[in-house]
């Protein structure tokens, strides 16, 4: 097979390729019709359609890669939120695409890197991997020796890449419906426009230089924790420190029970420490920006998605978790709700209705210890989809300060259902979230504060220093 040139980034030859989703998705379903006539039991008729969707939809996703593939990163966290009979045909896909992706071919590699590190771009190494290690949505992994003998991870960025996410970001506005067919209940279009903000950010390898440097900081001679230093940036070509260790992907599919449990409480520390330790939370939970590594320790990957919460996790959290855990009123809380935006104006909500609504969510933290697991996912899943619940979801607000804290908390908890990992997850909770022991009055809190892209690069991080 011919080699990609590029990232497929004109707008005609992407738009087709996307175009072929809903096309295909009608003759299967024609198909399946014609079937359902003939005698064939709908059930099965139905698995085979959603099955040849996600096929065609994954492999499209992966040769564009992009928003598309990035979108497909997205949702496939939720796989732990199919029913069982239809779990399995995804798994094995959805793993492959967080994992990878067709790569670019070598003179494309090349070309960047004389332009971004200087045409004598080779001398700064003493290997390098033409083949490379990981493909992702932007950029793809090289695993080469710095100049000082360090093994590193070159990730260089797609070209056209900007281009290329903006055009599948259209795109896929217009053909959200379909995704409907093989994630029932999940809201597409606002994680698409949360996706789409995010864009200039994870585009920005100078500001995820930063976000990654000051992680590694924060938790440098970490027991528990390992974060990769950064050895140089560019606009297009970030360089650091290699990380060896098991995709949390492969624990996923074949781990023992204590590789999970081990991998998922320290993903649920790492997470809510972020916050109080770095300032910043990392914003995209997926398996493949995780490793178990030999000795024990996560290791964690991909800064391009943070949040910036510099006084930590917002105490309104903790509070509202404390009052649910506790079967209380939230009227306490309710001025807050609607100060900081999850009330709108003239919006009048139950009090009691909304903590029966958070009750199970809050669930995995209320007793010592807690098992995940992808029935307990399901069955949040139907209940989010009940009238009653949907109706009360549909009066809540999400404000935009939110929103990153919102898509960890979902994705997070879809990927402790794949590893079905059982801890003390209430003291990781309580020890990290402010708000849950406070005793003061209940509006004291603020709003997280995101901070801009304003921190300047270290010297040492600066190309030719």
């Amino acid at each position: 097979m011919e080699a990609v040139n590029d990232l497929p980034r004109r707008a005609i030859t992407r738009t087709a390729k996307l175009a072929t989703l809903p096309v295909g998705l009608a003759g299967r379903t024609a198909l399946g019709f014609g079937k359902r006539i003939g005698g064939r039991p709908a059930e099965l008729v139905a698995q085979e359609i959603q099955q040849r969707t996600a096929e065609q939809i994954f492999r499209v996703l992966g040769e564009l890669k992009g928003g598309a593939m990035k979108l497909g990163q997205a949702l496939s966290i939720f796989e732990a939120a199919l029913p069982p009979e239809l779990a399995g045909p995804y798994r094995a896909t959805l793993t492959r695409l967080q994992e990878s992706a067709p790569p670019l071919p070598s003179r494309t590699v090349y070309r960047v890197l004389a332009e971004d590190l200087g045409p004598d771009w080779r001398e700064r190494f003493t290997e390098f991997e033409d083949k490379p290690a990981a493909a992702a949505s932007i950029g793809q992994v090289h695993k080469a020796r710095w100049e000082d003998g360090r093994m590193v991870a070159v990730k260089i960025q797609y070209p056209g890449a900007g281009r290329a996410l903006l055009n599948d970001f259209t795109q896929l506005s217009r053909v959200a419906r379909l995704f409907a067919v093989f994630m029932p209940g999940v809201e597409v279009k606002p994680l698409l426009d949360e996706l789409r903000a995010r864009l200039s950010e994870e585009l920005d390898y100078k500001l995820e230089a930063v976000a990654q440097q000051t992680f590694a900081d924060a938790y440098a001679g970490d027991p528990d924790i390992d974060v990769p230093n950064v050895v140089e940036v560019t606009d297009h070509v970030l360089i650091t420190e290699w990380m060896d260790g098991t995709p949390l992907s492969k624990i996923i599919s074949d781990g023992s029970q204590e590789e999970r449990d081990r991998a998922g409480l320290l993903l649920v520390r790492f997470l809510f420490s972020g916050p109080a330790r770095a300032g910043l939370l990392h914003a995209d939970p997926h398996p493949g920006n995780f490793r178990l590594l030999a000795d024990g320790r996560l290791g964690v990957l991909d800064f391009g998605a943070v949040d910036r919460l510099p006084g930590g996790m917002p105490p309104l959290m903790g509070r509202l978790l404390r009052l649910v855990h506790d079967g209380t009123d939230l009227t306490p809380v309710e001025q807050e709700l609607r100060e900081q935006g999850f009330l709108r104006p003239g919006v009048s909500v139950d009090m009691e209705a909304l903590r029966a609504f958070l009750a199970p969510m809050a669930e995995p933290s209320r007793g010592e210890r807690f098992k995940f697991s992808r029935d307990w996912l399901r069955n949040e899943a139907t209940r989010m989809t009940d009238p009653r619940s949907a109706n009360l979801g549909r009066q809540l607000n999400l404000p935009p300060s939110y929103l990153l804290i919102h898509r960890v908390s979902t994705a997070g908890t879809g990927v402790l259902c794949q590893l079905e990992a059982e801890g003390p997850f209430r003291a990781e909770v309580l020890r990290w979230m402010p708000g849950y022991l406070d005793t003061g009055d209940a509006g004291s809190g603020a709003e997280p504060t995101g901070g801009g892209p304003d921190d300047l690069l270290p010297d040492a991080l600066t190309p030719g220093r």
